[in-house]
């Protein structure tokens, strides 16, 4: 896994998935830490505390931070040395068992962890608990069965979600879903035949190579994709999409 984290450490900041990724979330994330969806009275809110469960490289706490103090946690080694490497505090441990208070944080986030938790439910019952009534878990998932791939296999995913399995996860861990919806659709057509392809040619004994989905494209390539990402990520917040390859998930924690 901390070779996989290396991958993703070097992809992150160019690869096309990863800036679609952040032109979906950053908005959502400064929509609730603004406070009106915070507070119950309306009043806007500074100084928010911030945690990201299952950080991985840290690169993603770069969405929080400017919206107050923002730290993280993973259970490996080489995602908080590097998140430690650019300033942020970082700690080891497990998702399912969180090191940290209860009703301390105003914002959880989780993204694209879940799918590779086998105790997905006690992931999220952990992240309700360490959240303050009245405050926010905010999870990404990989969605739809029919796009297991390479990824899948070689992340270890356990399951991937539907927007209902989504829903009856949250309210079984005790929150409240405000919003479920689908990222990437612009892409579906493109990552679904690729990844029907990397299932077929692997019955014929081809070899699963870790960095088959996050490789950075030619750069015509990724910029054509990132425009078109972008683009899709600015349509869904007046429009949403159909389908996607990926969820994202809004739930509160009842006061």
């Amino acid at each position: 896994m901390d070779d996989l984290l290396e991958l993703t450490g070097r992809a992150e900041a160019t690869h096309f998935w990863f800036r679609g990724f952040r032109k979906f979330l950053a908005p959502v994330i400064a929509d609730l830490a603004r406070g009106a969806r915070l507070e119950p009275d309306g009043k806007g809110r500074r100084g928010l505390r911030l945690v990201d469960c299952g950080c991985g490289t840290g690169h993603n706490l770069q969405l929080l931070h400017p919206h107050g103090k923002a730290v993280g946690f993973d259970l490996g080694e080489v995602g908080p040395a590097r998140a430690r490497a650019t300033g942020f505090a970082v700690l080891r441990g497990d998702v399912t068992q969180i090191p940290l208070a209860s009703d301390s944080f105003d914002v959880a986030t989780s993204f694209d962890v879940l799918q590779c938790v086998e105790a997905d439910l006690a992931a999220v019952r952990e992240m309700a608990r360490i959240v303050r009534p009245g405050g926010v878990v905010i999870v990404t998932l990989a969605a739809l069965d029919a796009l297991r791939g390479d990824h899948a296999e070689v992340w270890h995913e356990v399951r991937r979600y539907t927007p209902a399995t989504a829903r009856r996860l949250m309210n079984e861990a005790g929150l409240k879903p405000e919003r479920v919806s689908y990222m990437f659709a612009s892409l579906f057509p493109l990552m679904a035949s690729v990844r029907f392809a990397q299932r077929v040619t692997r019955r014929f004994g081809r070899t699963v190579r870790p960095d088959t989905d996050i490789t950075v494209p030619s750069g015509p390539i990724n910029l054509l994709l990132t425009a078109l990402v972008s683009a899709e990520a600015a349509l869904v917040r007046h429009v949403p999409m159909p389908i996607g390859s990926s969820l994202l998930v809004v739930a509160r924690k009842e006061s």
